[in-house]
């Protein structure tokens, strides 16, 4: 079966997971979706990941991070879509909770939160948002 859209099955696995408090999510692995998780990690949004398994089946497992028993994220959304795609250039870069949230974002030089992409001046698709 092939999926539409499997940065949003990652971000739906990694929701469903928190709602039911478990510690870890593994979700199949690719290089965008390991982009995507080490920027969570870089921002403290998951404690860890690591990619497992052998190259036709690369599982990537995802440790969940919690604070007094509550997610870390308290908002996963996908901004993105493969029925919509949403670029942006350096001067309109989005903005979370006026700064209290991240946008992951795909450049030519990588994937990086918003506030790295504006500081490298440089724009992309906004793959998701955080908080």
């Amino acid at each position: 079966m092939s999926m539409s859209d499997p940065i949003a099955d990652m971000l739906t696995r990694i929701r469903n997971a928190q709602l039911v408090k478990k510690k870890e999510v593994n979700v199949p692995a690719s290089n965008l979706k390991s982009a995507i998780a080490g920027v969570m990690q870089q921002e403290g949004y998951i404690e860890s990941f690591s990619v497992n398994g052998v190259v036709a089946s690369k599982i990537l497992k995802i440790k969940l991070k919690y604070y007094d028993n509550k997610p870390v994220i308290e908002k996963l959304q996908r901004v993105s879509k493969p029925s919509l795609r949403v670029y942006v250039c350096n001067s309109k870069m989005p903005s979370v909770m006026n700064g209290l949230g991240i946008v992951i974002i795909s450049t030519p030089k990588g994937v990086m939160t918003g506030q790295v992409a504006l500081d490298q001046n440089v724009g992309g698709e906004v793959l998701c948002s955080i908080y």
